[in-house]
C-alpha cells in the first residue's frame, strides 16, 4: 500500500468513527472518557493538533465546530445530560493519559 492510499484510507476511518459518533448522541462524551479514555472533544482537539502540525491555525471552538458539525455549545444544549455522581466518580478515578 503507498503512503497516499494509506492516508486515504485512515482518513475514511476518522470519517466513519466521527460520523458514528454523531449517530449516537446518547452516548455521553463522560461515559466515553470513563470506558476509553477519550471522547469527541478529545477527537475535536487531535484534530486542531493535526491542523496545527500542518501550519493551520485553529481555536479549540473551531475544532469543535469541524468535527461536531455545530457550535460545541449547540451540540451540548441538545445532546449533553448532567453527569451522574457515579459517572463524576469515576471520571476522577479515571487516570488522565493525554
Amino acid at each position: 500500500m503507498n503512503t497516499q492510499t494509506e492516508l486515504e484510507i485512515e482518513a475514511a476511518a476518522f470519517r466513519r468513527l466521527r460520523d458514528h459518533l454523531a449517530s449516537r448522541t446518547d452516548v455521553q462524551n463522560i461515559d466515553m472518557m470513563n470506558l476509553t479514555g477519550f471522547c469527541r472533544n478529545c477527537l475535536a482537539r487531535w484534530y486542531q493538533e493535526a491542523a496545527a502540525e500542518k501550519g493551520i491555525e485553529m481555536s479549540k471552538e473551531d475544532a469543535r465546530e469541524v468535527y461536531y458539525g455545530m457550535p460545541f455549545a449547540d451540540w451540548k444544549a441538545k445532546y449533553q445530560t448532567e453527569a451522574s455522581a457515579a459517572q463524576k466518580a469515576t471520571f476522577d478515578a479515571t487516570p488522565k493519559d493525554h
